[in-house]
């Protein structure tokens, strides 16, 4: 079925093939409308003038002959179409259209010729109206049963709004333009058959262009053609209430439309020319209905409108009974009663047509033919007999809403899950805005298991919303039971299933999906087993896995994106009691490619995951650049403090984006002609304002490394193309900076001394009122930024070749931070200390546009090695949220206090492996448990975090896992593959480690080549050894470029460095492994380290002891001591430097 979607022409070829049938049938509808009303009004004429001009005479024998022509092209229709269908479905529908279009020029011909002989009507005329009946009974099985053979079946709803529009313009026209004809015509009223004669050459000639169809049968004739609908309708419960539907309208409209002719002759006393303005508004309304509803069904038959525009007929009729409008009055109210009928009569043929078996849709379009023509018969005999009874047109207009009120209540009674689906509709097209990628995913027909994640409490009515059929969930008992819920749980089918049940209640709700999928029914679960509440993909369990064993069945993954962050969702911390960040809310709902029913439950949430990561990259289209974010956020809450440091220990918003524009409208001439800016400051207030300031003005920011010395400096200036760099005196004279030749520095002091009182008075202006795009421009912006441009250049560590400059671009950095408050929550009490200089990709995202954005505070110090004084700020401040690095964190495991650290909540590191023995001895002493998280600086950079984990009465939800980096940041899909061949490998299998999603870099900075090595088809290369478990967390065994192949085998540096770091009984970093070249084995190991050289011995007989194998122990001649290990700037250990010292060392050990 999904490949049938996929085959289906594109929309613009379906448009070209619906166009012939459109006009076809639109010079059809206007004839049979106009010439209907034109035999009526040459009768009621002769009527008029035998019985006179006014009174309740003439009102009943008007009716009376409006009826008679009613009847008489009705008749016909109800007649022939019992055998209609066999003529659809024995000949292509395409035949039968155009042999019916001639037939039509004819009969139009035949009727040109009777007005020619006697201009007053008279007997031949109502052949004509007559024979005009039988033809269009044959022609609509063909015009309605050759749309699902034009269109796929997520265009059909859209096919019939189209359809049902251009018919009710035709009628429209042909109902208006009927009287106007007819007197222009005066004494020769064959001309206005003539007009109509042309106007059937037109639809003969159009109907030429529509795409031949095959025949749907070979054999069968009327008895056979009827047997056939009939079995249809007994074996097809939702079809036979569709045609009882369309039936019951009809009726009323045949009533309605008959008797509002009378209305607009006698009660408001219209013309000839202006009698059809009620029907032509109630054809407005009708074509503006259909279009709509075909839009809003959203490429699926959608019951839920059926109860919405039943609710509009009653409505609309009540109006024009009791209120008896004038002609204003009723042409709004007949306008509103066509909207409501559009959406009624819509979703009723689609539903005819999609639940007809395909080889005998056109019988059963046919019976359902016979019986509207029936009722349309029964309408227009109904109109006469209230008449004969006395009532008057407003008594039977309210006779009609009782009527109406009567089907909807019956529809919902006998269809009850027309009433869920009326409150979907409700939902998606009001609070909430759905986007649905892959929709033609689930299939048509057959049983298929639908398998998302669990994000709400509305998840079910949104999947809803992704298909036409009935889906069965399975729901907890606990829910299922309530008294409230129950009685909706039950018009689903929802099965319960009850996760505290015995093995044998879980297996009967198991083995009732099953049975479901059997009958080809849609089944879905949610394999997490509740909603999230920590924001993340939960571990999926495998009892999914049981409903499709031994069935032939696809699993299709579907992902809910955006509904974190809903009402219904527990963003926050709690459901519903919250207000809505938006309205309405967008929302995306991916399906994805159907998977076999032997996928593991492991294989299946990868899909859900990479779903995911698809529909995160569609948010780039409702995102804006950072520093609009930035600009809200401050005017949000002006008051709150956003950033602090030892000279400034109070910032708020207001005074953070005032001084962000007023620093950037002092740096516009010394950044004239620059797009691409450099800064040299430490992470200071100073430092973000300076950042904020320049990506405020549209810049791209590029925040320089002061730890890798001149060379380093001018190497990157040059890359990204700098002239002048930002900095401070102070700051280079205490961190003995040296500036290269190529940079002219901006002193940010003479900067601030040329911000006075009226320039700070204009930013303040400017950060309070005016429009963003007006701030960019105040602050030297000469383009504007959008979303996909550079934000900022950063340039890789270098820890394993020469830096690179990485180009992020807003989106990148955006989608990261967004992906990092999914799962780490914070609040406005919240305050993060920032250590980590700009120039690291973390301290960039995590300590300047994360907490900004999201609403905490930033407590800034210039250096992370001051163990003593960030303890004092972190006690001082209140800080909550510690990010540093493993490096750092053994600085201050050994000179900080467990109460300088009281306040902290959450102690993130990164950049490098967190050791178990440093995560022990920080919890033991602080009473918190640091946890890991990881990234590259080519991911923006964070791709995988631990969190907390979430703990309530009846729950608990894993975040976190010792000894991993945790699971991917939501948007953010991984895979383990083999390095070699690149394939795939199971889970738990140590692998190279791909990333893919809308974090990743948009390429180096200046070299192509390089970029096309490390991203490919969209995944990025990180070089890391990982593995990734059942629930999706990683593990880092290595980078790649930290193994050394030793007799044949692989053996990782880190492993070997935990050996020794666990045998010398270390709590931190006081040796690391590195390889030399060798020339008997290709490499060798060498330790460098910082203990005793008496400690050496006892730790290679420990990790011999401890089963270490031989070839991964280092040679005693191999350790070197050094006075310190070599790090970089982020606190990362420098393997260029290692693995240099390692040879320098060697090389004197053996020269001596």
């Amino acid at each position: 079925m999904t490949e049938a979607y996929s085959a289906s022409p594109t929309p613009a070829a379906q448009s070209s093939a619906l166009r012939g049938l459109l006009v076809a049938q639109f010079f059809g509808a206007f004839n049979d409308n106009a010439w209907k009303l034109i035999v009526a009004l040459l009768a009621i004429k002769q009527v008029a003038a035998s019985v006179g001009a006014s009174g309740p005479e003439l009102e009943a024998a008007t009716q009376a002959t409006t009826t008679q022509a009613f009847v008489i092209f009705t008749l016909p229709l109800m007649v022939v179409s019992a055998f209609a269908g066999v003529f659809s479905d024995r000949f292509s529908k395409r035949t039968v259209i155009v042999v019916m279009k001639a037939v039509e020029v004819l009969l139009m011909g035949a009727g040109t010729a009777a007005l020619f002989w006697n201009p007053l009507g008279g007997i031949l005329p109502l052949l004509v109206l007559a024979a005009m009946g039988a033809q269009s009974a044959i022609f609509s099985p063909s015009k309605y049963g050759i749309l699902p053979e034009l269109m796929p079946h997520h265009r059909l709803s859209w096919g019939n709004g189209q359809l049902e529009m251009w018919t009710f313009i035709a009628i429209i026209a042909g109902t208006a333009l009927a009287g106007p004809l007819l007197d222009l015509s005066g004494q020769t009223p064959w001309l206005t058959g003539l007009v109509l004669m042309v106007c059937s050459g037109i639809g003969l000639w159009a109907s030429l262009f529509i795409p031949t169809v095959p025949r749907a049968r070979l054999d069968g004739g009327v008895r056979e053609t009827w047997q056939a609908a009939i079995e249809a309708l007994r074996l097809d419960r939702v079809l036979k209430l569709g045609i009882m539907g369309a039936i019951a309208f009809w009726t009323l409209a045949s009533l309605v439309g008959q008797d509002v002719l009378i209305y607009a002759k006698v009660v408001l006393h219209l013309s000839d020319s202006l009698s059809g303005l009620p029907l032509a508004a109630f054809g407005v309304g009708v074509g503006i209905g259909s279009l709509l509803v075909g839009k809003l069904s959203a490429a699926k038959v959608e019951l839920g409108y059926l109860p919405l525009g039943g609710t509009g007929i009653t409505a609309s009729l009540f109006a024009l009974g009791f209120g008896e409008p004038q002609l204003g009055g009723t042409l709004m109210a007949m306008g509103c009663l066509g909207l409501a009928s559009g959406f009624v009569v819509v979703p009723l043929n689609a539903l005819i047509q999609w639940r007809s078996p395909a080889d005998r849709r056109g019988a059963v379009i046919a019976f359902a033919n016979t019986l509207v023509f029936g009722g349309v018969l029964l309408g227009s005999l109904g109109s006469g007999f209230f008449s004969k009874i006395g009532l008057s047109a407003s008594n039977i207009f309210l006779v009609s809403g009782i009527g109406s009120a009567a089907l909807t209540i019956w529809a919902l009674r006998v269809l009850p899950e027309m009433f869920i689906r009326l409150m979907l509709v409700m939902f998606t097209h009001t609070i909430y805005r759905l986007t649905i990628i892959g929709r033609d995913r689930i299939p048509q027909e057959g049983g298929a298991l639908l398998v998302p994640n669990h994000v709400s409490f509305i998840d079910g009515l949104l999947l809803l919303s992704t298909t036409d059929r009935p889906i069965r969930f399975l729901v907890d008992q606990h829910y299922y039971d309530h008294r409230v819920l129950q009685p909706f749980a039950k018009i689903m089918g929802v099965i319960p299933i009850s996760s505290n049940g015995s093995p044998r209640e879980i297996l009967h709700a198991l083995r009732q999906a099953g049975q479901s999928l059997d009958q080809g029914e849609l089944v879905c679960i949610f394999p997490e087993g509740q909603i999230t509440r920590t924001g993340n993909l939960l571990p999926f369990r495998s009892g999914f896995t049981r409903i499709v064993k031994g069935r032939d069945v696809p699993i299709i993954p579907i992902n809910l994106d955006r509904v974190w962050g809903s009402v219904f969702s527990f963003i926050g911390g709690r459901f519903l009691a919250k207000w809505p960040t938006r309205f309405p809310y967008p929302i995306t709902l991916s399906v994805g490619v159907p998977l076999p029913s032997t996928t593991s439950a492991e294989g299946v949430r990868q899909a859900v995951q990479e779903l995911g990561e698809t529909a995160w990259r569609l948010r780039k289209l409702t995102r804006r650049p950072l520093h609009h974010s930035f600009v809200w956020a401050m005017r949000k809450h002006p008051s709150r403090v956003v950033f602090g440091d030892t000279t400034r220990p109070r910032v708020s918003c207001f005074e953070a984006l005032t001084g962000a524009i007023a620093l950037a409208r002092a740096l516009r001439s010394p950044w004239e002609g620059q797009q691409t800016v450099g800064i040299l400051l430490p992470p200071s207030v100073g430092g973000a304002l300076a950042n904020m300031a320049a990506t405020l003005s549209g810049r791209t920011t590029v925040n320089l490394n002061y730890t890798v010395g001149v060379q380093g400096l001018e190497s990157a200036s040059k890359q990204a193309d700098l002239m002048t760099v930002l900095t401070s005196r102070v700051f280079l004279e205490k961190a003995n900076v040296e500036l290269p030749r190529n940079l002219t520095p901006i002193w940010i002091e003479e900067i601030r001394n040329t911000i006075d009182l009226q320039a700070r008075l204009t930013a303040m202006l400017f950060g309070l009122f005016a429009p963003i795009r007006m701030v960019e421009r105040f602050c030297g912006a000469t383009m504007h930024p959008s979303i996909d441009d550079i934000a900022t250049i950063i340039f890789s560590s270098g820890s394993t070749g020469e830096p690179k400059g990485v180009l992020l671009s807003h989106f990148n950095l955006d989608s990261n931070v967004e992906g990092i408050a999914q799962v780490l929550h914070l609040d406005h009490d919240d305050r993060i200390l920032g250590i980590l200089p700009f120039f690291h990709s973390f301290g960039y995202l995590t300590t300047l546009w994360f907490p900004v954005i999201h609403g905490a505070g930033v407590i800034y110090h210039p250096s992370p090695m001051d163990a003593g004084p960030i303890g004092n700020l972190i006690h001082k401040h209140r800080v909550t949220i510690l990010l540093t690095t493993p490096t750092f964190l053994q600085l201050y495991l050994r000179r900080c206090t467990p109460e300088q650290f009281g306040s902290l909540r959450i102690v993130l590191t990164g950049a490098e492996k967190l050791p178990d023995r440093l995560l022990v001895a920080f919890e033991e002493r602080f009473g918190i448990r640091p946890i890991e998280g990881y990234g590259v600086t080519e991911c923006a950079p964070v791709i995988a975090v631990n969190c907390p984990d979430f703990r309530a009465s009846g729950f608990f939800q894993s975040a976190s896992r010792r000894g991993t980096v945790g699971q991917p940041l939501p948007g953010v899909s991984v895979r383990i593959v083999d390095p070699n061949t690149e394939q795939p490998l199971p889970v738990g299998t140590p692998g190279m480690l791909l990333v893919k999603g809308p974090n990743v870099m948009n390429g180096y900075l200046g070299r192509e080549d390089l970029t096309a090595k490390v991203i490919r088809e969209g995944w990025y290369i990180t070089g890391d050894i990982a593995a990734l478990d059942e629930d999706g967390f990683i593990t880092i065994t290595d980078r790649l470029s930290r193994f050394s192949k030793i007799g044949g085998e692989m053996i990782p540096h880190g492993r070997v460095e935990n050996a020794l770091l666990e045998a010398a009984n270390a709590e931190t970093m006081v040796l690391a492994v590195t390889a030399v070249p060798d020339e008997r084995k290709g490499e060798q190991l060498v330790v460098l380290h910082t203990l005793e050289e008496s400690a050496i011995p006892d730790i290679l007989e420990k990790v011999t002891t401890n089963g270490l194998p031989n070839l991964f122990i280092p040679k005693r001649s191999n350790f070197i001591k050094v006075d310190h290990l070599p790090l970089l700037g982020t606190g990362k250990l420098d393997l260029r430097t290692l693995k240099q010292l390692a040879l320098e060392k060697l090389k004197t050990q053996l020269s001596q």
